[in-house]
């Protein structure tokens, strides 16, 4: 397995209570969440969600999916949720809110490691390819969070918690993107001289 630290915050000019119930709307992601493809609520757990179970399929911009299992381990609302995961990634997700003067800051610490054997077999080398795709779904997903509460988003910042991480991901990007376009040329040519 291959761990993996992600943050991703976001500033919404929007009360806290708005921001909290949107987050836990989970027939509702979908409409703002770009990357998520299906998510059932297997079990709902207590009356503040806790002990809820959710299942769950995602994908970003690279053509995989992400499978998995969510439990909601630890809830005070409007300000803290924790949650355990296990499937495609198996780790944990703390999400935390905060309020001030009508503006609210969530964030999201995701610690996961995957579980996948080829994506743990081409890590070494597109480990930064999956970072940017994480972060390119997080990024989507501010947006969308945004429009769907109708307010601005102030912030909108994702990317691994590990020092230098994004300046390796967009070198893979930038690499990955001159190898296949090296690959379409090839094959034109091939085609041309065939």
């Amino acid at each position: 397995m291959t761990d993996y630290a992600f943050a991703t915050t976001w500033v919404l000019e929007a009360p806290i209570d708005r921001v909290w119930a949107t987050l836990g709307d989970v027939d509702g992601w979908g409409t703002w969440f770009p990357a998520i493809r299906r998510v059932t609520v297997v079990e709902p757990g207590g009356h503040d969600g806790q002990g809820g179970v959710l299942e769950f399929a995602a994908r970003a911009s690279l053509p995989y999916d992400l499978v998995g299992r969510v439990e909601v381990t630890r809830v005070e609302a409007p300000h803290l949720l924790e949650l355990t995961a296990v499937g495609d990634l198996d780790g944990s997700g703390r999400w935390t809110l905060a309020e001030e003067d009508g503006v609210t800051t969530a964030r999201f610490e995701w610690r996961v490691a995957t579980t996948k054997p080829w994506m743990n077999a081409l890590a070494p080398a597109a480990r930064p390819v999956f970072a940017w795709n994480h972060d390119l779904a997080m990024t989507a997903a501010g947006r969308g969070l945004a429009r769907t509460l109708g307010v601005r988003l102030l912030a909108n910042e994702s990317g691994p918690v590990e020092r230098g991480e994004g300046r390796l991901a967009t070198a893979a990007l930038v690499t990955t993107l001159v190898l296949a376009g090296a690959a379409v040329v090839v094959g034109r040519s091939r085609r041309r001289s065939g």
